[in-house]
């Protein structure tokens, strides 16, 4: 793994009750964070003990879960590497982030609520929501393809694009990058970059690195903004050129 990293997304409290695909939301929460964790790993095979940190639960309760998703065939095991989604699976968590993303999409869009407040909504709507208002939702929208924290969202289809991307803490001196996406539930880091103009879509040049995991100075436009490695570690970007010759 690089050095980019997502915040964790616990379970919330009484997700037993069944959704309208069948299984529970704790499941779903579940085969959604392991897709997530699928996707950033250069393995498609996820350890429990990282399911565990994602989720913000103990490796016991993990391993419970994750022998649960293997009995209703949403996982299979990979000998000595963990576990990795099935495609039925796999369906399922794309199906659920679709939701999920449209459902901040038009909170933030049609509603007017802050993208730094759309994610615990968006948390507990998911699982609930009918394909006719998913439908609904997408066609007001005009189909978006990225959430407003610049997530891709997968289409009808559950067809979801790759984009190659680096977190901004890789970049170096001199690179320029294009701001893609950010995770969105961490409040504070989003209320942050509101504050300070910085959304997906802008384009960055990093100025300045400071070593052992000290600040970056970077270039939004005409403004300099001194960023931590923490929120750093969270922005995904799209490397554009190199602006800067190096002596």
């Amino acid at each position: 793994m690089d050095a980019c990293s997502d915040a964790a997304v616990a379970p919330r409290n009484g997700a037993a009750s069944t959704t309208r695909r069948g299984v529970s939301e704790a499941v779903e929460d579940y085969a959604k964070a392991i897709y997530a964790l699928q996707s950033r790993q250069d393995t498609d095979a996820v350890k429990t003990n990282a399911i565990a940190h994602r989720l913000g639960v103990t490796a016991a309760s993990a391993s419970g879960m994750v022998k649960k998703l293997a009995d209703l065939g949403l996982v299979a095991h990979v000998p000595y590497r963990g576990v990795r989604l099935t495609a039925e699976g796999e369906r399922i968590a794309l199906e659920v982030l679709r939701h999920h993303r449209l459902l901040e999409t038009y909170l933030t869009e049609a509603l007017g609520i802050p993208w730094d407040q759309v994610h615990n909504e968006a948390e507990i709507l998911e699982h609930h929501i009918s394909e006719e208002l998913e439908h609904r939702i997408a066609s007001t929208l005009n189909h978006p393809t990225r959430d407003p924290h610049g997530d891709p969202i997968p289409n009808e289809d559950l067809t979801l694009r790759d984009e190659s991307t680096v977190c901004l803490a890789d970049l170096e001196p001199g690179q320029a990058a294009l701001f893609m996406r950010v995770s969105d539930s961490d409040s504070t880091l989003l209320t942050y970059l509101a504050e300070q103009h910085i959304l997906p879509g802008a384009e960055l040049v990093v100025e300045d690195k400071q070593p052992f995991d000290g600040p970056l100075f970077v270039r939004v436009d005409e403004n300099q903004h001194v960023l931590g490695a923490t929120l750093a570690r969270a922005m995904r970007m799209r490397v554009l050129r190199r602006d800067f010759q190096e002596a």
